[in-house]
């Protein structure tokens, strides 16, 4: 190579020193999670299209926002088992927590669950409400959690009932509701200065019995108005013994019809006020998280924990493996990863929540998790995904609800299966038809593997929390 020359040397050196080495790249700070649990809202929400009666202008805000799930289902279809899969990433029959009356702290440790992962992780970890099942909380999950609060403004008085639920209407102010309280600690708890990143969970008790909400809430659906959801008189004909059973039509749907002819109306009437005050919770956080200084790096995940029926297949409540029971809205923000009003028809369950969040801010996902993340979908909704969503509803009894089918096995070999793109609201069961094998074959290969006894029989009262709303334990009347 030939020599520079003596003048260019000269002028090479008059030229400033290139700078040194820059200092390595500052770590990228991890994001922020509003985590929103919802119990027992089923897909009675204005996006999903399923009720064209229900108002839910802030959630369908939320959903135009960022990615929305139309095919998204429970683990299991009760407050207890659905919130404990979620929450420990342990499907029912890997904690044998399938009950409300099984004591989830018994079977899963603290250092399993998703708070606790995100605490260990360094994050500041909060929450308010109802997030594991009775609104436990254990040290070792929380930095702080918002304790006791004062519930006397759902105790009225007198009440008003349909059939056996409570659907009273309340003489009071949004600010002194529950779950109001809750929304303004998440709040306060986003706001806050600190140098961690925070995991703040918030969960709305409502639309939760009792449906007792602001009587304003109420005055949005005129009763005249109100109409009943699809329903077939002869719908339990063709199922089998254990999905009979299961409907529990003694209960609930024959106290409903007894109880005078509006009934029925007042009691959809009274969900769909409490489906709007929920709403108008949402709605506060929804607020609050636009004007975080930090909303750019601020993941948002929204839940409920399983669907509810009103009347469908004479069932009332959750306590069942059909597509009313099971499926409930599911919403992810994702800043630069999700686009505004993406909808994914992907099949999806909620054990995809730990691995995804985990995975969305860089956490490690802990070997016990059983639960997949959606990551993919959240980026590309029609990425390729080949998982179905699996529901257990007590010991042996699965439900494996693919894009276009449902497939339901109990413990005593009983079955139904559906064509959900041409039977909807489930009317006819396909399982003993002859050309139905391979499709149950194909579905059933999903059915869990893992069936662990109960951790522990019901209590004698297995209500969802303390509200006393929910229904007592029917272990002695479940299927085997």
């Amino acid at each position: 190579m030939r020599p520079l020359a003596p003048a260019l040397l000269a002028g090479l050196a008059l030229l400033p020193e290139p700078p040194a080495d820059s200092a390595p790249a500052a770590p990228a700070k991890r994001p922020n999670v509003l985590f929103i649990a919802v119990d027992d809202l089923n897909h009675w929400v204005g996006y999903l299209g399923r009720n064209p009666q229900t108002k839910t202008p802030a959630i369908d805000r939320l959903a135009a926002r960022g990615a929305w799930f139309s095919r998204s289902y429970c683990a299991a279809p009760v407050c207890n088992p659905s919130r404990a899969a979620l929450l420990s990433g342990l499907r029912p029959g890997a904690s044998g927590v399938y009950d409300n009356g099984d004591p989830f702290a018994k079977a899963i440790p603290v250092d399993l669950t998703l708070p606790a992962a995100f605490r260990n992780a360094g994050y500041y970890v909060c929450g308010a409400g109802k997030i594991f099942h009775g609104s436990v909380y254990r040290p070792g999950e929380w930095d702080d959690h918002l304790g006791k609060i004062d519930r006397r403004s759902e105790d009225p008085g007198p009440r008003q009932t349909a059939g056996k639920l409570d659907i009273t209407p309340l003489d009071c102010r949004d600010e002194d509701m529950p779950d109001y309280q809750f929304v303004s600690y998440g709040i306060e708890q986003m706001n806050a200065k600190r140098e961690k990143p925070f995991f703040v969970a918030v969960g709305l008790v409502k639309p939760h019995l009792p449906w007792s909400v602001p009587k304003k809430y109420y005055d949005l659906f005129p009763l005249d108005g109100v109409s009943l959801p699809p329903y077939r008189e002869d719908d339990l004909d063709d199922l089998p013994a254990a999905g009979v059973q299961m409907a529990l039509r003694s209960g609930d749907h024959e106290a409903m019809l007894q109880g005078g002819p509006d009934a029925w109306k007042r009691a959809i009437r009274a969900y769909l006020a409490s489906i709007a005050f929920c709403d108008a919770m949402v709605g506060r956080l929804l607020d609050a998280y636009d004007r975080l200084p930090d909303r750019d790096n601020t993941i948002l995940c929204f839940w409920s924990d399983h669907g509810w029926h009103l009347g469908e297949k004479h069932h009332w409540r959750k306590f069942a493996l059909w597509e009313e029971a099971t499926r409930a809205p599911f919403i992810w923000i994702v800043p630069g990863l999700t686009k505004p009003d993406a909808r994914c028809d992907r099949t999806v369950d909620s054990m995809c929540v730990y691995p995804t969040l985990l995975d969305l801010c860089g956490i490690p996902v802990p070997g016990h998790v059983q639960g997949k993340s959606i990551r993919p979908l959240l980026a590309d909704p029609a990425a390729p995904w080949d998982d179905p969503a699996v529901t257990t509803y007590r010991y042996m009894n699965h439900a494996v609800r693919s894009e276009g089918w449902r497939y339901i096995r109990y413990a005593d070999g009983g079955e139904e299966l559906y064509d959900e793109a041409k039977d909807p609201y489930e009317w006819t069961n396909l399982a003993k038809q002859s050309d139905a094998s391979d499709r149950k074959g194909a579905l059933g290969r999903w059915l869990p593997k893992e069936n662990k006894p109960a951790i522990s029989g019901a209590a004698a009262d297995g209500t969802e929390d303390g509200t006393g709303g929910g229904r007592k334990s029917r272990r002695k009347d479940a299927t085997p």
